[in-house]
């Protein structure tokens, strides 16, 4: 998972320094992790997954910076 998380890192670090729109963080690796309950592409929850496409961009920025802070998790171990 570490390689997606820095894939999700990176883009969680382009997304804060913009004012365009949030891009969806899918990576196309749709399989959830028991252990945390995130997305092993994308690090979100289900319910994040779920409510995405229905979310303004304040909260879709909200998303993005807990990613970056469960990419660190995953990245540290």
């Amino acid at each position: 998972m570490s390689v997606y998380a820095r894939i999700v890192a990176a883009t969680a670090q382009r997304v804060a320094n913009t004012n365009a729109a949030a891009p969806s963080p899918c990576v196309s690796v749709c399989q959830m992790d028991e252990a945390t309950g995130w997305c092993e592409g994308c690090l979100r929850t289900i319910d994040e997954i779920m409510d995405w496409g229905a979310l303004d961009e304040s909260a879709k920025r909200i998303i993005w910076r807990r990613l970056a802070q469960r990419a660190d998790v995953v990245i540290k171990g």
